[in-house]
């Protein structure tokens, strides 16, 4: 295999080009795909004891990935889906490679037909109304970080935002007049609207009469005026889930984090009655098949199901008319 363009080279296009320049990635997606290459680079730097700089693509190869994955698995003690993930990343830069280097297809082909691992897919955690309550009532709102722990929270569970973008809401992206709402840049650099409740848009507007700290115009600042960060967020998260189970003791049982929120909006709406492909469209998902997981989780959906069936050893009844005079009242 003659290769025209060196695997440094590649890697450093495949990042400024193709995920920057041509699909304008997200950061987040930027800093995860950088962080399975400098993952991969170190591990083959100890395994073929040659720089990184050094190394041609013939050499980052299938039995090499797979080593570098079920190390992953093995030394980090990462989840199936962790690899999965750093495998994804893996496979991007090589359906990128494949278009630079066709003569090395042969290989290429090779390292894409790594099959993903298989895991145990367990159902989603959201809370219940009851949790719902107590943590929103957890932060103290005499103080200022109450009142705004408070109003993140209630914008959390209702809109289910992702964490991403709860933290860079702006004041311009709210509107609160008719038809209130939140508007976000989500993943795939999708713009959307969500829907605000009366309760939330209320306590929203009265947030934002506050005086403003620093000059940003954050919808939720930190101290000092700038955004809230996603470490900030998740720790006033863990502490008001702390004051919340002083009150609710099933949440001591219960792992909550920022997507536990998001999933929380989700149930909320799917026990509404919302469809699915609405729920979808509302939490910015790319499939309408993403919102399965809900209904997978939803016991009470279950339940209702059941409520309709007939005992096993009962017999099927037969059809019998209403009465034409109550049917006529009905209708009317």
């Amino acid at each position: 295999m003659n290769s025209t363009v060196s695997f440094p080279v590649l890697l450093e296009h495949f990042f400024t080009q193709r995920l920057m320049a041509q699909r304008r990635a997200s950061p987040h997606t930027i800093g995860s795909y950088r962080d399975t290459f400098r993952l991969l680079l170190q591990f083959a730097r100890k395994r073929l004891r040659k720089q990184p700089s050094a190394l041609a693509l013939a050499e980052v190869n299938a039995p090499l990935i797979g080593a570098f994955l079920d190390d992953l698995e093995k030394s980090r003690s990462n989840s199936a889906r962790s690899r999965n993930l750093r495998l994804t990343a893996i496979r991007s830069f090589f359906r990128y490679a494949a278009f630079e280097e066709p003569a090395a297809s042969a290989m290429i082909q090779r390292v894409l037909a790594i099959p993903n691992k298989r895991y145990e897919k367990k159902l989603v955690a959201f809370l219940t109304r009851p949790e719902i309550v107590a943590l929103l009532d957890a932060p103290d709102q005499h103080t200022w970080t109450g009142r705004r722990d408070h109003v993140l929270l209630l914008l959390a569970v209702q809109t289910g935002l992702r964490l991403s973008e709860m933290i860079s809401l702006r004041r311009s992206d709210v509107a609160l007049g008719i038809g209130a709402h939140v508007r976000c840049v989500g993943k795939g650099r999708k713009e959307r609207c969500t829907p605000l409740t009366q309760q939330t848009a209320a306590i929203l507007k009265a947030w934002l009469t506050e005086p403003i700290r620093g000059s940003s115009d954050a919808v939720f600042p930190n101290a000092r005026g700038g955004h809230l960060s996603a470490g900030g967020v998740q720790y006033l998260l863990a502490k008001h889930v702390a004051t919340a189970q002083q009150v609710c003791l099933s949440l001591r049982d219960k792992s909550v984090s920022p997507h536990v929120l998001r999933h929380t909006a989700a149930m909320e709406l799917l026990q509404a009655g919302v469809d699915r492909s609405t729920i979808a469209l509302w939490l910015g998902h790319e499939s309408v098949e993403t919102t399965q997981i809900y209904l997978d989780a939803d016991l009470a959906i279950k339940e209702r199901a059941m409520a309709k069936m007939l005992p096993l050893h009962a017999g099927a009844g037969r059809y019998r008319p209403g009465d034409k005079l109550l049917e006529f009242l009905k209708a009317l």
